[in-house]
């Protein structure tokens, strides 16, 4: 007997060593930095990855050793950010973006098409989950309004519910059946997530961050034991990004902080062993639960995190990333380049007007959200869609504030940066 524990420890051990991350075979053309928002998978082998920025589909069928361009944003004849892609089985997925648009698959992604009959229509769709095997939930924006969308027949008809008595914004969903399931985003009080068991009808809110600003980013439900939930918590500075676990169905939580303040990404495959990333750091894992972190030295400006199973799972950033225990290429593919906004404060200090100048180099979403001192929100003063490279000048009133220190938080397609202003 003896014997045998050794074995299977040592047995655990190598299993447990032998896992890693590394980029997948880029045949995927993702110039500049910019990142694939999303990645999903059906099976070990058949995926799909959206890019943001660049508005592309593609999908594999050998577990990312290899990838197929579905669809662009040329083929839609306009410009769009692809936010997310999820399938209801091999032939039904869809793809929400940025723009207003909710984009269906009936043949796996070879063609797709415009929905056109959701009233009303959400300006974005942050986070989609299908369920059972015909029923989908959608939930957006990352900026406001906070709204649901859910169809019960495969995509065909769709229903809209107002969320602002809840939220307002939404970023991510998630069901354990099609009628109890979990919406993350944010309210005037922080980072908040809404439990329902009727299908969306009524929500409850069952955890608040006390923060304002701060969004529930992501969130993952462990697959073999649904009580265990995970959430990562971006926040803003000077308060640090947290990850929250729960081991009791949502009813009660741990935080702990995260290995960056702008954290979005959160994947465990089991209790204790998970992994974090967000904009500007690399893939952190932990092994006790999120009270320290180990920075792997791979990945960067992830999204989102997908565990398969105990030994397999994908993330989506700069580039696509696999956790197995296998090597797909010695080639060294990953890429830490990134661009930021080039903003200029014209007057700072500030008496009536703030002026800002930002130079874009390509198409963006752009969100202006000003805080005071201690990090407390205050109001979000635009938010803009840019649709080509140019210098934009924005001017706000702020002749009503006090006189004092505020912060001016800019988020963009590729992260969140803070800027300090005098108020007089």
């Amino acid at each position: 007997m003896k014997n045998i524990l050794i074995l299977m420890l040592l047995t655990y051990n190598i299993t447990h060593a032998q896992l890693s991350w590394e980029a997948l075979p880029d045949a995927i053309s993702n110039p500049n930095g910019q990142r694939f928002d999303d990645i999903f998978f059906l099976n070990n082998n058949l995926g799909w990855a959206a890019n943001g920025y660049y508005a592309a589909i593609y999908k594999t069928t050998d577990g990312g050793a290899s990838w197929t361009q579905q669809l662009s944003e040329s083929d839609l004849g306009g410009d769009y950010y692809f936010r997310n892609v999820e399938f209801l089985n091999e032939n039904i997925g869809f793809v929400g973006t940025l723009n207003s648009t909710l984009l269906k698959t009936e043949d796996g992604g070879n063609t797709w098409n415009i929905i056109d009959n959701i009233t009303p229509n959400p300006p974005a769709i942050c986070g989609l989950e299908t369920i059972g095997t015909s029923t989908i939930y959608g939930c957006g924006a990352y900026f406001t309004p906070a709204q649901i969308i859910k169809s019960t027949d495969s995509g065909n008809t769709w229903v809209t519910t107002d969320m602002s008595a809840h939220a307002n914004a939404l970023v991510e969903i998630k069901f354990l059946t099609e009628t109890t399931g979990f919406v993350a985003g944010r309210n005037a009080q922080g980072a908040t997530l809404l439990k329902t068991t009727d299908g969306g009808v009524t929500w409850t809110e069952i955890f608040n961050s006390g923060i304002q600003g701060e969004y529930l980013w992501k969130l993952q439900i462990l697959t073999n034991n649904p009580n265990i939930m995970f959430g990562s918590i971006s926040s803003v500075s000077p308060h640090p990004g947290k990850l929250i676990k729960s081991e009791d169905g949502g009813i009660t939580w741990q935080m702990y902080d995260a290995p960056e303040t702008n954290i979005q990404a959160v994947g465990f495959i089991s209790e204790t062993r998970g992994w974090m990333s967000g904009h500007n750091t690399r893939i952190h894992e932990t092994n006790d639960g999120g009270q320290t972190w180990t920075d792997t030295g791979i990945g960067s400006n992830l999204n989102r995190i997908i565990i398969l199973n105990s030994s397999l799972a994908y993330a989506s950033g700069t580039t696509l990333y696999k956790l197995d225990e296998t090597t797909l290429s010695n080639t060294t593919l990953d890429s830490s380049e990134k661009f930021n906004l080039n903003v200029s404060l014209k007057n700072n200090p500030v008496y009536n007007i703030l002026e800002i100048e930002i130079e874009f180099i390509s198409n963006d979403n752009l969100l202006i959200e000003l805080y005071d001192a201690n990090g407390k929100f205050i109001e979000q003063l635009t938010r803009d869609k840019i649709i080509n490279a140019n210098k934009k000048s924005y001017n706000f009133d702020v002749s009503h504030l006090n006189s004092g220190l505020y912060i001016l938080n800019f988020h963009n397609n590729n992260g969140r940066v803070s800027y300090k202003i005098l108020k007089n």
